[in-house]
């Protein structure tokens, strides 16, 4: 890759028809953009949702791609912006590293963005330790609410994954300091802070949604913010992460990054007003969802494009030709090679997602995401293969050709958008019983012939029904591997059972979080953690983040 000359970042802004009076610049290639001014503009853009086959371990570069999209699009003359989440410094210090894209299609500055980048992540971990630490004051003085420490709800994050801090006690060393009871840390990007912000429009409807949040049971009832009435000083330290970040893609496209919950254990989403930017800025938004589109694809489709009244154009879903050996039954260590046998098995998991996408009303093209071992002949047959479904589909190598490696996937992709009609519509409606919700997307998303509730997600169903939380949509937390709750299923599993350990309830956010399997909301670190390549030099220049 050359070296990247940067522009200033008020020229990306004018690109969007800002004036540098219209943003907060931080810096000469980061600014913020405050909603009084995005909210001047009607919104007019086409939206275009990427998504992908659930992925292996290293990951088949969805970002890489979304980035070379933007960029081939461009490139054509479309009006385009890149709209994505941020980097968690968990992953990027952990398996995967940094989430800025790779090679020629990146944002920048990368560095930057994949570590304090505008300091929205550390904003929201505040707010949510704020309200941690103002729970157990109360418990401490009881001056206002009276909780049990027994019922207290609301643990404590951090941007960093860490294991030991699963499962904690806390208040030790005597009375002076504290309650003693058991609690614990999920990482940031699964705090229910982290989604109300990406789901509000506005400060308004944020105090609004942080208000909501319910922090212990209380008998039959629960304890909200709004009780504890500190929703007013959760708003005050998120004032400036509410805004937008702007930025640019190695080709100068303007990029919009703001808000990052995982896919596996939150919604994976970024920012209602990121997406507003793009829709109201530009004229085609290229945006993502996490992970696979039975999780990421799910949620934007089932909870952010309602509640932010979306309707998605087009889903382009990536795919690799060493994804597809993979869940066809070739040994990691061998996915490279080519095995057309283990490529037939495979794209049974790739058909399953378009299945998905075409129940929600969304067409679907696919996007092949070249790598140099891969030959004409498989990427072909992939894309014959999907013909005959009537899928439109072509291999891009953006990675290492930027915008141009993505021309053919961009035409096709601009064509779509013109030929192919979205009827889009959510797989469920919020009237449902929460266990009917559960059960439509396990049964039509992932394929389970049946849903198991364990007796401590018995026990939280029945608090739903108490409460009157019907209404809530359903976020559900599984492993990203598998269309299972069972890493090790992969391909197109069939006849399972998802087995749901327990369900949390993020009322500001408007979902229930059901845990399926063995999925944990605090990732750990792998016997050799990304944070172990990187490094800073004398000149304040930061490598191994990628």
């Amino acid at each position: 890759m050359h070296a990247v000359t940067l522009k200033p970042i008020s020229e990306i802004a004018s690109q969007l028809g800002l004036h540098s009076s219209d943003i907060v610049q931080l810096g000469p290639y980061k600014a913020k953009i405050p909603l009084d001014v995005l909210y001047q503009f009607p919104r007019k853009a086409r939206t275009i949702l990427v998504t992908a086959i659930n992925p292996t371990p290293p990951g088949e570069g969805k970002t890489t791609m979304s980035i070379g999209l933007s960029q081939a699009l461009t490139r054509l003359g479309v009006h385009t912006t890149a709209v994505l989440r941020e980097p968690s410094l968990g992953p990027t210090f952990g398996i995967k590293g940094g989430a800025t894209g790779g090679g020629e299609s990146q944002i920048h500055p990368a560095s930057e963005i994949n570590l304090h980048f505008t300091g929205d992540f550390h904003a929201i971990t505040a707010a949510h330790n704020l309200l941690a630490a103002l729970v157990d004051n109360e418990l401490y003085h009881g001056t206002r609410l009276k909780l049990n420490p027994a019922n207290v709800l609301w643990k404590r994050v951090m941007d960093v994954n860490d294991r030991a801090l699963r499962h904690v006690v806390i208040g030790l060393g005597g009375v002076g300091n504290g309650v003693v009871r058991e609690s614990g840390f999920d990482i940031t990007a699964a705090s229910e802070v982290m989604a109300v912000l990406t789901l509000s429009r506005d400060l308004t409807e944020l105090t609004d949604r942080l208000g909501r949040m319910i922090i212990a049971r209380s008998g039959h009832d629960y304890v909200t913010v709004n009780d504890l009435q500190v929703q007013e000083a959760l708003t005050a330290l998120l004032t400036d992460a509410m805004m937008p970040n702007l930025v640019q893609t190695t080709e100068h496209t303007p990029a919009i990054v703001h808000g990052g919950p995982f896919a596996n254990i939150a919604h994976g989403c970024n920012s209602v007003v990121a997406t507003e930017a793009g829709l109201r800025l530009s004229d085609v938004v290229v945006t993502e969802a996490g992970f696979g589109a039975d999780l990421g694809a799910e949620k934007f489709l089932d909870i952010k494009a309602p509640i932010a009244g979306l309707t998605p154009d087009l889903a382009v879903v990536v795919v690799t030709l060493r994804a597809l050996r993979y869940h066809g039954g070739q040994s990691p260590d061998d996915v490279h090679v080519a095995d057309r046998d283990a490529l037939v098995r495979g794209m049974e998991n790739l058909y399953k997602h378009l299945e998905n996408l075409k129940r929600f009303g969304v067409p679907s093209v696919v996007g092949i995401n070249r790598f140099a071992q891969d030959t004409d002949d498989d990427i072909q047959w992939v894309v014959e293969q999907l013909s005959h479904r009537n899928v439109p589909a072509a291999a891009a190598d953006v990675f290492a050709h930027g915008g141009a490696g993505g021309r053919v996937l961009a035409e096709i992709v601009r064509d779509s958008l013109e030929s192919l009609k979205s009827h889009f519509a959510p797989l469920y409606s919020p009237e449902m019983p929460i266990e009917e919700k559960i059960a439509t997307i396990a049964e039509q998303i992932y394929g389970a012939q049946a849903v198991d509730y364990a007796p401590a997600a018995q026990s939280a169903l029945r608090r739903l029904h108490q409460w009157n939380l019907e209404e809530l949509r359903v976020c559900i937390a599984k492993t990203q591997y598998s269309l299972s709750d069972n890493p090790a299923l992969l391909g197109r599993p069939e006849n399972f059972v998802l087995h749901i350990r327990d369900i949390e309830v993020a009322r500001g956010a408007g979902y229930v979080v059901p845990l399926a399997g063995a999925i944990i909301r605090m990732p750990g670190l792998p016997k050799e953690p990304a944070a172990y390549r990187v490094k800073a030099d004398r000149a304040d220049v930061v490598h191994g983040v990628r």
